[in-house]
């Protein structure tokens, strides 16, 4: 019997074309174009903006300062003299200002109390991307001072010597990739395409009950956990095909139309399928919950879609969880595609095992029993 009911859902899968494009097209075509769009927020292109700079000073040291961004940024672009009209219609990225007087600043010994060097950013310039250029340019001012000191000493830098060799930054215990916009983006679509399944389910069985099919296969005593497992089985088997194309755009697809690659290397696949499990069945779950409480056609195309925009707005889908503000980030941890998300970076990008997901884990399962249970009871309630 459950055999011959898995049939008729594939069957009606089969017949809804359009619904059934929808599941694998749409995530699809949110990767692409979310990673690409995303693409220079997790690697700022530093060196490919454009800027004008303007020297005031004719000392030694300013000029080596102009040397110095210019190895790192490129040669700057000549000042325009609307350069203020160019900065707001963002031809020129950003502008530098040297003052006269930069140079005996950056020889004294003193800490400067005067702004000598200004950096001017056009208006729609990123706050993190503003933060790195305003950092770099101190950076570089300070390692000129402190050179410049040593040199009135009489005392020659050590080669190679720099500030940046003060510090040293690494990910700890990172065995997985480097975070990116497709690490990002990959999973979180993923997540939001596995869940969209829900929509599909509460309109197949809105059909099945306003034909008559329900109330026949009632009349043939059918149990209501077969029932309702009948129609969680095919739709698991559609999350894993989700979760295999998406995986393959990531990896294969996206390095060739200008994207990063979705790196799997050092991913714990077992630890991979138990997580894409446990989404598939909280997003099952979830559908079959839903698809007993709607009554209409109207009500299963519109309740489903905004119930999975609402939890993946919230839940870090379609804006990471780090970019939102504190009250959203503690807000993100009641939905369920948040708890996926979790668990898939979890997995593909600090390459954690079954164990590490664990948590996200458990509130996934649990999440589908619950749905799933109240599904049965709703069920019931309904035959009688």
């Amino acid at each position: 019997m459950l055999l011959a009911l898995i049939k008729k859902e594939f069957l009606a899968l089969m017949r809804d074309v359009h619904g059934l494009a929808a599941l694998f097209a749409m995530p699809l075509m949110f990767i692409v174009v979310m990673s690409l769009a995303l693409k220079d927020a997790y690697n700022p292109p530093l060196r490919t903006l454009t800027y004008a700079l303007v020297n005031a000073d004719t000392g030694k040291a300013s000029a080596q300062l102009v040397e110095l961004w210019r190895q790192r940024h490129g040669s700057a672009l000549v000042m325009p003299a609307d350069w203020q009209d160019a900065l707001r219609k963002a031809e020129l990225r950003y502008v530098l200002r040297l003052d006269e007087g930069l140079s005996t600043e950056l020889a004294e010994p003193a800490l400067p109390t005067k702004a000598r060097i200004h950096f001017i950013a056009e208006p729609g310039m990123d706050a993190s991307l503003y933060n790195t250029l305003r950092a770099e340019l101190g950076e570089l001012a300070g390692e000129l001072k402190a050179r410049l000191i040593l040199e009135q000493a009489d005392q020659k830098p050590v080669p190679g010597a720099g500030m940046g060799r003060l510090v040293e930054a690494e990910r700890f215990d990172s065995k997985g990739p480097r975070p990116s916009s497709v690490q990002q983006n990959v999973p979180a679509w993923l997540v939001f395409g596995m869940f969209f399944v829900v929509a599909g389910m509460a309109g197949l069985f809105v059909q099945e009950r306003s034909c008559g099919a329900l109330a026949r296969l009632y009349s043939l005593g059918v149990p209501r956990w077969l029932l309702l497992l009948s129609k969680a089985l095919p739709y698991l088997v559609v999350n894993a095909v989700q979760a295999a194309l998406m995986l393959a755009v990531g990896v294969w697809l996206m390095p060739h139309i200008g994207g990063d690659g979705l790196s799997l290397a050092g991913v714990s696949w077992p630890a991979l399928c138990v997580v894409l499990l446990a989404i598939g069945c909280s997003a099952v779950g979830l559908a079959l919950l839903l698809a007993c409480l709607v009554r209409s056609h109207a009500q299963a195309s519109t309740v489903g879609p905004v119930l999975n925009v609402l939890m993946g707005a919230i839940g870090g889908i379609m804006v990471p969880q780090f970019a939102m503000p504190v009250f959203m980030q503690r807000l993100a941890d009641v939905s369920p595609m948040h708890w996926g998300l979790e668990a898939l970076l979890t997995v593909l990008l600090r390459g954690g095992g079954v164990s590490d997901a664990l948590p996200w884990l458990a509130r996934l399962g649990g999440f589908g029993l619950l749905a799933g249970g109240a599904a049965w009871l709703l069920l019931r309630r309904n035959r009688q």
